[in-house]
């Protein structure tokens, strides 16, 4: 496997090259500790709206249209994502074009324009985004699962924010935030692909030389006392029923992950898994039904998903009931986890193929964790999760105190659903 190096820039940047010789593209990203868990409540979605920002103009390309047009010039897979713990801006492009596109992301990295106007109309675009959302029903019931689990606090907040605090952000507002959190000490740039250390370093303290000093600040406190399951629904009239149960667990910090992580496969993640083969192929009940692991730098939750005939929304909740029962009660087959194993590992290896593949494997941990686990142990991780281990936290999490659910349709009442789950 290919070692990521890690340096520091000059001005104190962390630097991860992942140097890939025979690679045909090179990957940068640059990536700021600074999204949801760091807002206060009346600037919820200020790292979501800032990110979008970045591409409205710089000093050296004043124009959304210049920033687009040299994107696609250089025949560059590009984009920007905000989520709880990070954002991150990135670009791919063929290795002969690396320093064009690492100039380029630096550029609206470190010199935002901010242009009243262009705040003006990205206000509009994001509000039609949260549209967009609120009309998706997977989304909408995932943020109502979130809001029902945390509250008010920013685990319960969505990242997109509120259209009223859309409405009200300003520039002084961005010129703030930014100066707090895209500094010198939460800014990590990743450069992956066809290049060597030297000259990804070089790169770096030249177009990243502006970044400020700063400070170190930690994601707002989170708190959870749950002790009772807890329940969440919005009535809407749609050909399906889209729920979803959740158990809390732990952080991205837990070494318990690899095992959460296969838990969840033999639940529900893959066509083989007894979810899958349970409501969709024995039922007829759902076309999607699945399960994942969700885990977040400060907190996390294990999800059981599914969007079901109305007609047969309590025989798939009572299946995905009882299946969860047996696993807490009879545990697993080895051959169960001898095929989840090898299906987790697969899916591991093949997403580090490529360049931005790798950038962000390597980025997001070191962000999120501050540390980077090379993919041999992950694996190693992997192979040596027992079904005994898996049997001790499936008692652990598979908890009722722990349940969180979340369902949209045309429901006024779910005490049908309570009863079911409770």
């Amino acid at each position: 496997m290919i070692k990521p190096q890690e340096l520091k820039l000059k001005n104190g940047i962390d630097l991860i090259v992942i140097p890939q010789k025979d690679s045909p593209s090179i990957s940068v990203a640059v990536l700021a500790r600074a999204g949801s868990a760091y807002e206060t409540k009346n600037l919820n979605g200020i790292s979501h709206f800032l990110e979008h920002m970045f591409f409205k103009g710089t000093k050296n390309r004043p124009t959304p249209m210049m920033i687009a047009s040299e994107f696609e010039s250089l025949g560059a897979s590009f984009n920007a994502f905000t989520s709880r713990d990070l954002t991150a801006y990135w670009g791919k492009v063929a290795y002969p074009n690396g320093e064009k596109i690492m100039d380029l992301i630096s550029d609206m990295y470190c010199n935002p324009l901010f242009d009243e106007k262009q705040i003006e109309k990205e206000k509009g675009v994001i509000i039609e985004e949260i549209n967009m959302y609120e009309d998706d029903p997977r989304y909408k019931v995932s943020q109502i699962l979130e809001r029902t689990m945390y509250g008010n606090q920013p685990a319960g907040w969505d990242v997109a924010g509120p259209k009223e605090n859309i409405q009200k952000i300003t520039r002084e507002d961005f010129i703030k935030y930014r100066t707090q959190h895209y500094n010198t000490l939460k800014s990590f740039l990743v450069v992956a692909g066809n290049i060597d250390v030297k000259t990804a370093l070089a790169w770096g303290n030249k177009y990243l030389s502006s970044i400020k000093q700063g400070k170190i600040i930690k994601p707002q406190k989170f708190s959870d006392s749950q002790t009772k399951p807890a329940f969440g629904y919005k009535f809407r009239e749609l050909d399906q029923t889209h729920f979803i149960m959740a158990f809390k667990a732990f952080s991205v910090f837990s070494k318990e992950r690899f095992v959460l992580a296969l838990l969840s496969d033999i639940i529900g993640g893959g066509m083989s898994s007894r979810l899958f083969q349970k409501i969709r192929e024995e039922l007829g009940a759902a076309y999607y039904v699945g399960s994942s692991p969700t885990l977040y730098g400060t907190h996390g939750y294990l999800d059981i998903f599914a969007g079901v005939n109305h007609g047969k929304s309590e025989i798939a909740l009572k299946a995905i009931r009882d299946e969860l029962q047996s696993i807490v009660k009879n545990g697993v087959t080895q051959q169960e986890l001898d095929r989840v194993k090898e299906h987790r590992m697969g899916q591991f290896l093949l997403s580090l193929e490529t360049s931005s593949d790798l950038a962000f494997y390597y980025g997001e941990q070191k962000v999120v964790t501050g540390k980077m686990m090379p993919p041999e142990e992950v694996i190693k991780n992997i192979k040596s999760v027992t079904k005994e281990s898996i049997s001790r936290l499936a008692k652990q999490v598979l908890d009722n105190s722990k349940l969180n659910f979340a369902v949209i349709g045309p429901y006024k009442s779910i005490n049908h659903f309570k009863k079911l789950l409770s």
